[in-house]
């Protein structure tokens, strides 16, 4: 896969910064994964995998054009659970399984203005040093109860050997897809190049993979984590 770029969003719909993020991967067979994707997407892979992503993170600075951030309501935790697929055009980009926040408003505009599976959930993102906490319990729609907590401690920035074709494919993705009248639709996102670091899990409790239909992870993840970007997101385009 060749590297991405981020397009240029001169219009957006919406600005936000994701800070004191990780990416926690896990290879999964292509075929578990597509059957959870909408006809008209197909799930790519790396090395034969697919990937699944479990991204807790804290969203900062969240408001449409024109209108300042608001204290409360603009800064929030967000946990995704996303995978990798291409449209029938051969675009590339991102499907989310589902994404845990734990403002209510933000999580009804993004299922009825985005069209994107967000859940209503209690959370938390703490920093303290080295070390990021993350905790998420779901609480609508269900299943209540629902978890992603992890702890990770993050190590050295990658060097540029480091940040290699894998840690590109699962990082570097500008397009997000969803479904408008039952038709694939794309928004694009702007962002800089993530300055990715190592990381370590330290341990994790979840229970959002199952929730959104696959299987319990039998395997140690792939680990990075990033101090954060400032995203410009487009509008929706068939």
């Amino acid at each position: 896969m060749p590297t991405a770029w981020s397009p240029r969003v001169s219009r957006p719909v919406m600005h936000q910064r994701w800070s004191a993020l990780t990416f926690i991967h896990w290879r999964y067979p292509a075929g578990v994964v597509q059957a959870l994707l909408p006809e008209g997407l197909t799930v790519e892979t790396f090395d034969g995998s697919a990937y699944v992503g479990l991204v807790p993170f804290l969203m900062e600075g969240v408001r449409p054009p024109g209108v300042p951030p608001l204290p409360w309501l603009s800064r929030f935790p967000e946990t995704n659970v996303r995978t990798y697929v291409r449209d029938a055009l051969g675009r590339s980009g991102l499907w989310f399984l589902s994404l845990d926040a734990e403002r209510l408003p933000a999580v009804l505009g993004g299922r009825a203005g985005y069209r994107l599976p967000y859940y209503w959930s209690a959370m938390s993102v703490r920093v303290d040093g080295d070390r990021h906490l993350y905790r998420c319990r779901r609480r609508w729609p269900g299943p209540a109860g629902a978890r992603g907590d992890a702890e990770v401690e993050l190590g050295p920035p990658l060097s540029e050997t480091e940040r290699d074709e894998r840690a590109s494919f699962l990082t570097d993705r500008y397009r997000l897809f969803t479904l408008i009248a039952g038709r694939p639709a794309h928004a694009e996102v702007e962002h800089p190049p993530w300055r990715l670091h190592h990381a370590r899990l330290v341990r994790v409790r979840q229970d959002l993979l199952q929730a959104a239909g696959l299987p319990a992870p039998d395997h140690d993840p792939l680990m990075h984590a990033s101090p954060g970007v400032a995203v410009r997101i487009g509008m929706w385009h068939h």
